[in-house]
């Protein structure tokens, strides 16, 4: 086989339908949108829309309430923190919001930094951060380590 005799497999592709293209192409004139009204003209979208009915969106039930002033916490995990240490990328005995940024670990602080305890800590490590998890907060101790919650900086 050559690269010049690869073909689709017979009836992968279909050719495009050509609309509006005369009677002969059997969509010619309406170019298959039926005769007059709303949808047949151009730049109409009534996605939602039923006829005057009440759409569905608005007969359903409404849940649920989204706080506006809600925190948004970078979270992270106690096996990450623990991996840059291991190559070195983060020092253990001073580890706070700012340098787990500068490291990488985290992309931005958003309204503070959150630890939670999935993975393992093995380094004895000083760690001072917005948020924690009390299973967190129990396995820096057990490292020998400890986790300071402190407030967020940017207080209100």
């Amino acid at each position: 086989m050559k690269l010049h005799e690869l073909r689709d497999n017979p009836g992968a592709t279909k050719p495009r339908k050509r609309i509006g293209r005369g009677p002969g192409s059997g969509t010619g004139k309406t170019g298959g949108r039926g005769i007059k009204g709303q949808k047949s003209r151009s730049g109409v979208a009534i996605n939602g829309y039923e006829g005057g009915q009440m759409p569905l969106y608005q007969r359903l039930p409404k849940r649920g309430f989204n706080k506006p002033n809600r925190k948004k916490f970078a979270v992270i995990n106690l096996g990450l923190i623990q991996k840059f240490i291991d190559e070195k990328k983060i020092d253990a005995k001073k580890i706070d919001e700012d340098t787990l940024v500068a490291s990488g670990l985290v992309r931005r602080k958003l309204d503070g930094i959150r630890v939670l305890a999935k993975g393992e800590l093995t380094a004895k490590a000083n760690i001072t951060v917005t948020g924690a998890s009390k299973s967190a907060i129990e396995a820096v101790e057990k490292a020998g380590g400890k986790l300071t919650v402190a407030a967020p900086a940017a207080a209100e």
